[in-house]
């Protein structure tokens, strides 16, 4: 959530022209995290959960090339950029940990039961 926030923030100094472009894809990648996090742990389900946990990264993945589209038109200046792009990278890991470890214990699961 605090990503969220803080790519609203960068943002709001992109070129109005972007405002349905760059911006809203950027905006909606980022806020399309932890709505899929959440979504996600209200299912009933670990293969729900798994599911839209890996659509969560895949928004990451998206929201990583879009912040370095944004610097490469210089929308974004390098340091923002280092900061948010180092947050993402933060993210990711901490996304992929928990999907191994969630893969994990479902492959356990399913194999104590046939």
């Amino acid at each position: 959530m605090e990503l969220v926030t803080k790519i609203n923030i960068e943002t709001k100094i992109f070129p109005k022209e972007e405002l349905y472009g760059l911006t809203s894809q950027i905006r909606r990648a980022s806020v399309s995290i932890p709505s899929n996090i959440a979504e996600g742990y209200g299912r009933m389900g670990k293969n729900d959960y798994l599911r839209f946990l890996n659509i969560a990264i895949s928004s990451l993945f998206e929201l990583q090339a879009q912040l370095k589209t944004g610097k490469n038109l210089s929308f974004l200046q390098e340091n923002n950029f280092n900061i948010l792009f180092e947050d993402t990278r933060e993210i990711e890991r901490m996304l992929v940990s928990y999907i191994k470890k969630n893969k994990r214990f479902l492959i356990k699961l399913y194999s104590l039961r046939f």
